[in-house]
């Protein structure tokens, strides 16, 4: 009876959101992956002069991956380091530059600390692809920024109802002013922060119950100025201690520029 040859491994759409050197002439890379999350993979090889690997496996490049089977195993019986069998760009998404490139590596920065290891986030993956190419714009960049840290903070489960008052659970009123408390939610102003109208809350809420980006970014750019600092007290509570460096890379290079 004839032996069934093995199926050969599936390839999988994946981003390099950051790779670190592991030899001389191999590297780490942590991908996102739209079928299975972070991942850790040994790219062998990949620093040699003739590696195809070297030109493809770069940030914010759209790529199908095949992957070798797990070759270590945590606690927990689940897989941790796998090795890069082929990569290819699959067209598109080139590398951006200037300011584009800082907010790039930024978002890859916030996807590192944020998302756990082998956990699917296809709705995510879908909304890191469609805001790669919003970062060259000018007038699209910082609303499709915000729209992107509220999807991932709702998706990981860290971002609270903005409909209602977090205190008491009553509907926002359309034309009062709120504040944004990390640590609880929507209330009341108890000083003076930075505050955005209750429509401008149930207008958020109600775009990331519904689920397009679209929509979510058309809601942020209606809030205006005043979501970017909300928004950036939200991420920098539940980071802690763990400051982002993308950040301060760039308020240090906008310090040598004025």
């Amino acid at each position: 009876m004839a032996t069934r040859a093995p199926k050969p491994p599936a390839t999988q759409a994946a981003f390099v959101l950051h790779h670190y050197d592991w030899s001389e002439t191999s590297l780490v890379l942590d991908l996102f992956s739209r079928e299975h999350g972070r991942l850790a993979v040994i790219a062998k090889g990949a620093k040699r002069p003739y590696s195809q690997l070297r030109s493809v496996l770069l940030p914010f490049l759209r790529l199908q991956v095949t992957l070798s089977k797990p070759s270590k195993m945590n606690e927990d019986g689940a897989a941790e380091v796998q090795s890069l069998r082929g990569a290819e760009w699959v067209g598109g998404q080139t590398l951006p530059s200037g300011a584009a490139l800082f907010s790039g590596y930024y978002v890859n920065e916030l996807l590192l600390k944020f998302l756990p290891r082998q956990e699917a986030q296809p709705e995510l993956f879908d909304a890191y692809a469609a805001l790669l190419p919003q970062l060259r714009s000018v007038d699209d960049a910082q609303a499709a920024l915000r729209a992107f840290e509220l999807k991932m903070l709702s998706i990981c489960g860290l971002l609270p109802d903005l409909s209602v008052l977090s205190t008491t659970q009553a509907p926002l009123d359309p034309e009062r002013l709120y504040m944004l408390a990390p640590e609880s939610g929507v209330i009341v102003p108890t000083h003076d922060a930075p505050q955005l109208t209750g429509q401008a809350f149930v207008q958020l809420q109600a775009a990331l119950l519904h689920g397009s980006q679209a929509a979510l970014q058309q809601a942020c750019e209606l809030a205006g100025p005043a979501l970017k600092p909300l928004s950036r007290a939200l991420l920098h509570y539940h980071l802690g201690h763990r400051p982002l460096r993308t950040r301060q890379v760039l308020l240090d290079v906008q310090k040598l520029l004025t």
